[in-house]
């Protein structure tokens, strides 16, 4: 169970790093994606990625 969270908990955070890039407009990739430049994404990934923490540090106890 530890190691299915913290998979999760890693896989959270990039890709919740990934909709905070793109969604303040440093990651342009791919270059149609819909997310660029659309701040609620990066809040989305915010969220995200404070999600995945959380499972990683769940998967640490």
């Amino acid at each position: 169970m530890k190691a299915l969270l913290l998979i999760v908990g890693v896989l959270s955070l990039a890709i919740g790093g990934l909709w905070i890039g793109q969604g303040a407009g440093y990651i342009a990739w791919p270059s149609e994606s819909f997310m660029i430049n659309q701040s609620e994404w990066a809040y989305y990934g915010a969220a995200l990625a404070i999600f995945g923490l959380v499972l990683v540090a769940l998967s640490r106890r």
